[in-house]
């Protein structure tokens, strides 16, 4: 199930999306499964259903699931593509910005600390090989 940091800085809608992503990249939320309700799912994290509506619109927008009137949300065919493509044009202006740092001075150790810092800020509850 999904969790949320009510004490974060990141808004509770963007938390679920990224939690939803996550278990879509990693299988737990395969192809035509079907998402928790919004209203389940504001019992069971304590959090307003607007707030999770508005959480399943960006992911229904972004083509990571589908709506089926009455019958709830499904996650979508090809949606682990969407988010595999996602994050390799991630990954690419990753490797742009660094090699700019690189060219005005940074070192490759300042750019080693400065990803396994970040990488360390958001890793929590995740394994190295995520």
């Amino acid at each position: 199930m999904l969790s949320i940091d009510k004490l974060s800085r990141v808004p509770i809608y963007e938390q679920v999306i990224e939690q939803v992503e996550m278990k879509i990249r990693l299988g737990d939320f395969a192809e035509g499964a079907l998402l928790p309700s919004v209203r389940a799912l504001s019992v069971t994290l304590e959090v307003n259903p607007n707030t999770l509506q508005k959480a399943y619109a960006e992911l229904e927008r972004r083509g990571l699931c589908r709506s089926a009137p009455g019958n709830g949300r499904f996650v979508s065919a090809g949606a682990r593509d969407i988010i595999a493509h996602g994050m390799r044009e991630k990954l690419r202006a990753f490797g742009a910005l660094a090699a700019q740092l690189h060219s005005e001075g940074a070192t490759m150790k300042e750019l080693h600390g400065a990803v396994e810092e970040a990488a360390g800020a958001g890793a929590k509850g995740r394994t190295t090989d995520d």
